[in-house]
């Protein structure tokens, strides 16, 4: 007998799902090395667990392409909220889940019985360096000028639950982010290593974005990524606080809004693609 799996995105983040309240898993982080492959596995940015938890209605364990675990995944929350009430863990349209950054709230859009949208409470947004983390002094990380590869970018670093630094830019669809986006991910301002968002501004109440995660490599859509790149777009001047802005990403579009609290919402789409047995 296999194990079950569901395969589902968020705005075309993929990940393979496994519940553990059916499903025992001897080694996830091999497993998501295996499942994520992409020519020889079932192809996604990682394997996700929905678990018990004693603390929420359930939990969600992450592990990224390469089998590192994560700390959160703002487009793989969604999709363990839909799963959880479709498959009967859960039976009201707001729930709690637990993750390694704390245990967040979300709000379910259904529509006859199947989750459609799915609005997250992210949590607030760390700006010290020494919590993102950055190996930087002071209060925040914002517009500051630091050199990759020889040349001189201007970023502003959040955490929201995993480390981002945003780089507010143009030509992005052009740019070579196989070369750049390891430079980031592994400088040594960035102890933990780091996402990085690459981002254009539309207009006031739009951005667009490609990002390079840790551990993953360019991805089409990032959660916690937009959230950072929302908050880093109110720091910098090009958005307001408190009001919804659309993310455009390559997976589409996701409507992210910084909180006057400190709080970051995010609100996207959940799809679940298929269904199988891993032998």
């Amino acid at each position: 007998m296999g194990i079950h799996f569901t395969k589902m995105h968020g705005t075309g983040n993929d990940y393979v799902y496994v519940d553990l309240f059916k499903e025992t898993i001897g080694n996830p982080s091999q497993l998501a090395v295996c499942v994520s492959d992409r020519h020889f596995g079932i192809g996604s940015d990682g394997l996700i667990l929905v678990a018990p938890s004693d603390r929420a209605d359930c939990r969600m364990i992450m592990y990224n392409a390469d089998g590192s675990e994560g700390a959160m995944c703002g487009n793989g929350i969604r999709c363990v909220a839909k799963y959880a009430y479709e498959h009967g863990i859960v039976d009201a349209s707001h729930i709690t889940v637990e993750t390694k950054s704390g245990v967040k709230t979300l709000d379910l859009t259904v529509e006859d019985g199947v989750v459609t949208y799915v609005q997250v409470n992210m949590g607030k947004a760390v700006l010290r360096p020494s919590e993102i983390p950055v190996c930087a002094e002071g209060d925040t990380f914002v517009a500051q000028t630091i050199a990759v590869g020889g040349k001189e970018y201007e970023v502003t670093c959040v955490s929201m639950g995993n480390p981002h630094c945003v780089v507010f830019m143009d030509g992005i669809d052009t740019m070579d982010l196989t070369k750049t986006g390891p430079l980031f991910e592994n400088h040594p301002l960035f102890p933990d290593r780091i996402n990085t968002e690459f981002v254009e501004v539309v207009d006031g109440h739009s951005i667009r974005m490609r990002v390079w995660e840790r551990g993953s490599g360019e991805t089409i859509s990032c959660g916690t990524g937009t959230c950072a790149a929302t908050v880093a777009a109110v720091l910098n001047g090009y958005c307001h606080r408190g009001e919804e802005i659309e993310v455009q990403i390559r997976g589409g579009k996701l409507y992210d809004t910084y909180k006057e609290n400190g709080e970051v919402w995010m609100r996207g789409p959940a799809v679940t693609v298929f269904e199988g047995e891993l032998f």
